[in-house]
C-alpha cells in the first residue's frame, strides 16, 4: 500500500460549512474522476478546531481537511500522476482548486503507516 496525504486550507473568506459543502459536491467528483481508475481509497477527514480545556476558547484550524489516497503501489501512483499532470486534467484541477483552496498553505506528504496492536499489548498488561 502507498499513501498520500494532504492538509489543505480552505481560501480566505470561505466559511467552514460553504468549504466542506464545496468539497464533498464538486471537488470531490473531480477528484473521484481521475483516481478512479489508480487508487484504492479517497479519504477527506474534516477538522474543527478543538477548543483549549482551560480558555474554552477554539482556535482557527491551520488547516481545514486532512485528504488521504490510498494506492495499491508506487506504481499505481506514478500512473495516476502522469495522468494528473496532463494538461486538461491540470487545468481542471487548479481552476477548482482556486474556487476552494488557499493553495500557498497545502501540504502533501507520503505516509508509512505503522499500527499498534492494543489488544495485544492489554493481554501482556494481564
Amino acid at each position: 500500500m502507498f499513501k498520500v496525504v494532504g492538509l489543505l486550507k480552505r481560501r480566505p473568506g470561505m466559511t467552514v460549512d460553504a468549504f466542506r459543502e464545496y468539497y464533498e459536491t464538486r471537488h470531490r467528483v473531480i477528484g473521484e474522476k481521475y483516481l478512479k481508475d489508480y487508487a484504492s481509497r479517497y479519504m477527506r477527514r474534516f477538522l474543527t478546531p478543538y477548543p483549549n480545556p482551560i480558555t474554552g476558547e477554539a482556535v482557527e484550524a491551520e488547516y481545514d481537511v486532512v485528504m488521504e489516497i490510498w494506492y495499491p503501489d508506487r506504481a499505481a501512483y506514478e500512473a495516476c500522476n502522469a495522468v494528473l499532470g496532463s494538461p486538461e486534467a491540470a487545468a481542471e484541477i487548479a481552476e477548482d482548486e482556486e474556487q476552494l483552496f488557499d493553495r500557498s498553505r497545502n501540504r502533501f506528504f507520503f505516509v508509512e503507516e505503522h499500527e499498534s496492536d492494543l489488544a495485544k499489548a492489554r493481554q501482556s498488561d494481564a
